[in-house]
């Protein structure tokens, strides 16, 4: 995997086989943050990585120059991992070891986004759980992605804006007023 654009841009991370996670592809990211190009102003947005994993996608966010960006996964390897890589890169970001639910349950702060990608054989009810929980976190006219599989279909769903196919991954992003 590497960071597409910003100061880090072209830097390539390699992340250990051992940790269990299913980084969003280069393609696919790109595709994304192309979106985003359009929609945010990078420097000003307050980010909300959601089941990090590798951290790939809050490299990125940082990369861009974030105005801040918080990584949450509940997977010691991948929260040592993701501290070291932001080390190694010296990217300013706020990690913290939790499982992405009770973050949202407790949290108090607002994010103009939150990106989540949880593993995609989780359960329709938690998906709901995750977009009603990340509605509450995100500031007026905040924006959610939620990466997962083709199978799943969120258009009759209440903030559902539009949703992107690249390759086998899917992305739903949601406006709420």
């Amino acid at each position: 995997m590497r960071i597409i654009s910003g100061n880090h841009k072209g830097r390539k991370i390699l992340a250990p086989k051992k940790l269990p996670v299913r980084p969003t592809t280069d393609r696919a990211k790109e595709g994304v943050f192309n979106i985003l190009n359009h929609q945010i102003s990078f420097s000003e947005v307050n980010v909300l990585d959601l089941f990090s994993g590798t951290g790939n996608i809050s490299y990125e966010f940082a990369s861009r120059g974030s105005l801040k960006v918080t990584s949450i996964d509940k997977n010691k390897n991948c929260i040592d991992f993701i501290k070291k890589t932001s080390n190694n890169l010296n990217l300013d970001l706020t990690i913290i070891h939790i499982d992405a639910i009770s973050y949202l349950e407790q949290n108090n702060s607002k994010f103009n986004l939150i990106f989540a990608d949880p593993p995609y054989d989780i359960s329709d009810q938690l998906y709901n759980k995750i977009i009603f929980l990340s509605r509450r976190n995100l500031s007026l006219n905040g924006l959610l992605i939620i990466e997962h599989d083709k199978i799943m279909n969120f258009s009759d769903l209440d903030g559902f804006s539009y949703e992107r196919k690249y390759g086998n991954n899917m992305f739903s992003f949601f406006k709420f007023k």
